[in-house]
Order: C-alpha cells, then structure tokens, then sequence
C-alpha cells in the first residue's frame, strides 16, 4: 500500500470516520486474503479470519507507530491471527498411504529420500500434498514451513514477519522438517 496521505487516512480512522475505515479495508483486502488464505490449509472460513483481521487492525490502530512500514504491521497482525486460530483448531488428522493417490505416493518417497518433485507436478498439486502433511504439525512449525518453503521467505524475513529471533527460527523449522519426514515415513507404512 503506498499511500502517501496513509497519516491522515490513519487519523481519520481514529476519530471513527467509517469512509476511511472502507478505504483502508479496500486497499488492505488483498494482502490481509493473501496471508490468510497461504496459512489456512482448507479454504474454510477465511471470509470469517479476514473480518477477525481487520477488526483486530480496527481496535489497534492507535498503537500503529511510523517507525514501522504500515504494511508490515497489518501482516504481522494477519498472521498472528492465522496463528491463533490454528492453535484453536488443533486438528491433526492421521493418514493412511492408501489415502494418497499414486502421484502423490510417488512424491511423497521423492521427498523421504530427498529427491526433487518431478517438474511436470503442478504447484497445486504439490501444495495440496504438502498441506495435508503439514495438518499433523504445530501451529508455528506450520508458519514457518509455509513462509520458508512456499513463499520463500528468508530465515531473516520470517524472523521480521513473527517477532522471532533467526535461532528460534531456525530450531522451529528444522523440528517441522523432521516431523514432516517422519509423518512420510509413517504414512508409506
């Protein structure tokens, strides 16, 4: 969002002015969709997630400092909230190697023996599987490896993105890649 009247908008907003708080969901809709919709792993309720969103943007709005690119803090909020709301869930559901179809059992012993995908695989297909492995894993480990992996953020980016330090970042992602190898290992047997 590069809005350079983003101080007035933000002022206006603070003294209830409902104009300004459209104009701010409508320039912030995507990026808040985006962030919600890559740490979902089902498309369910992520109308309702983007709506906790901006209300936690709305109540928060007088703690916003400058110091920080607007941008950032919004995301920061979006996916603390993605957080929260996979912490709730806690669904892990068990699979079974006959759950997966062939394509997807051939992938999957690519990635246990550290293999690449086949480039014919379409990024959907490829998403879908890691998604359904990444269900058995911890809120924060599922983060990371969505932040690491299929949007190829840095160790450093992450750490900007979630308040954590590049160690915390690192541990976390190594123990999600273990217990993604071992959910591989489990599920070919």
């Amino acid at each position: 969002m590069h809005n350079e009247n983003l101080p007035e908008l933000l002022s206006r907003i603070r003294q209830g002015e409902q104009s300004a708080a459209q104009a701010l969901v409508n320039q912030l809709y995507p990026l808040v969709l985006k962030i919600v919709r890559n740490h979902l792993p089902r498309r369910e309720a992520e109308e309702d997630l983007c709506q906790e969103v901006f209300l936690k943007i709305f109540s928060k709005v007088h703690q916003f400092r400058s110091d920080v690119p607007f941008e950032h803090w919004v995301s920061r909020i979006a996916v603390n909230t993605c957080i929260d709301h996979l912490r709730k869930q806690k669904n892990r559901p068990e699979y079974r190697w006959s759950d997966f179809t062939e394509e997807q059992q051939a992938a999957l012993s690519n990635l246990r023996e550290g293999a690449t995908l086949p480039p014919e695989r379409s990024p959907e297909e490829v998403r879908e599987l890691l998604f359904r492995l990444m269900a058995k894993l911890k809120p924060d480990e599922r983060l990371v490896i969505q932040l690491m992996y299929l949007e190829e953020k840095s160790v450093a980016e992450i750490g900007n993105l979630t308040g954590w330090k590049t160690s915390k970042v690192k541990v976390t992602a190594f123990r999600a890649r273990q217990k993604l190898l071992a959910a591989i290992q489990r599920v070919e047997k």
